[in-house]
C-alpha cells in the first residue's frame, strides 16, 4: 500500500474531512438564519465568525494524533513535508470553504474575518498539538475562544485587536497580526517537533 495511503488512514483524514464538511454546513446554516432575522447587521454574525474556526481547528488538531509515532520517528524518511502538507491542505480547504459561508459586508464580520480567525485557531491548536498532545489541542483555544468571547469590548480596535482578536472585524491590522503569528508558530512547532507523543 502506498506511503500516503497509509498516512491517510493513520490520521483518520477522511473522518477528519467530513467533520470540516459538517462544521462548514452548519456555519452556513447558521449563518444564512442569522440573515433572516429582523433588524440584522453584520454583527449578527460574530458567533459564526467564532465558533465555525474554534470547531474547525479542533477538528485539524486532533488529526494530528500518531498512533504509532515510535514507528513514525524511526522512518527512513523525513515526516516533517508530510506533517506540513496534511496542514496546508486542510488550512486551505477549511478556511476557503468557511470564507464562502459569510458572503457580503466584508469589511467587517465576513469572509476576511472568518479566514483570520480559522488561519489564528488552527495556528494555536497545531502549536497545542506539539506541545501538549494532539487530543487535547483543542481545548487551549476554547478555553481562550470561550474567555474572549465573553470579555472582549463592543468597540474594536486598540489594545482589543491584539488580546481579543477573534471578536475583531476583518480589515484589524493587529488582529491580522496576532492570527497569522500563531499559525506561524504553529505550522513551525508541527514540523520540527511533529505531535507530541502520547500514552495509550
Amino acid at each position: 500500500m502506498p506511503v500516503p495511503v497509509l498516512y491517510i488512514r493513520s490520521r483518520a483524514l477522511p473522518l477528519t474531512a467530513v467533520a470540516l464538511a459538517g462544521i462548514v454546513l452548519v456555519a452556513a446554516g447558521a449563518a444564512h438564519w442569522l440573515e433572516t432575522r429582523p433588524y440584522f447587521d453584520h454583527t449578527a454574525r460574530i458567533p459564526v465568525v467564532v465558533l465555525a474556526p474554534l470547531l474547525a481547528s479542533a477538528a485539524i488538531g486532533t488529526s494530528l494524533h500518531a498512533p504509532s509515532d515510535e514507528l513514525d520517528r524511526t522512518g527512513v524518511r523525513r515526516w516533517w513535508p508530510r506533517r506540513l502538507l496534511h496542514l496546508l491542505v486542510l488550512t486551505v480547504l477549511t478556511t476557503g470553504a468557511l470564507a464562502l459561508v459569510v458572503p457580503g459586508h466584508p469589511e467587517a464580520f465576513g469572509g476576511p474575518a472568518m479566514v483570520r480567525n480559522a488561519l489564528g485557531a488552527t495556528g494555536v491548536a497545531v502549536a497545542s498539538a506539539a506541545l501538549i498532545g494532539a487530543r487535547l489541542s483543542w481545548l487551549p483555544m476554547t478555553v481562550y475562544g470561550g474567555a474572549i468571547y465573553l470579555a472582549a469590548p463592543r468597540t474594536p480596535g486598540g489594545a482589543a485587536a491584539v488580546w481579543a482578536w477573534t471578536m475583531q472585524p476583518g480589515p484589524q491590522a493587529g488582529a491580522w497580526a496576532v492570527a497569522l503569528t500563531a499559525y506561524a508558530v504553529g505550522a513551525v512547532l508541527l514540523a520540527v517537533r511533529g505531535a507530541r507523543p502520547e500514552g495509550a
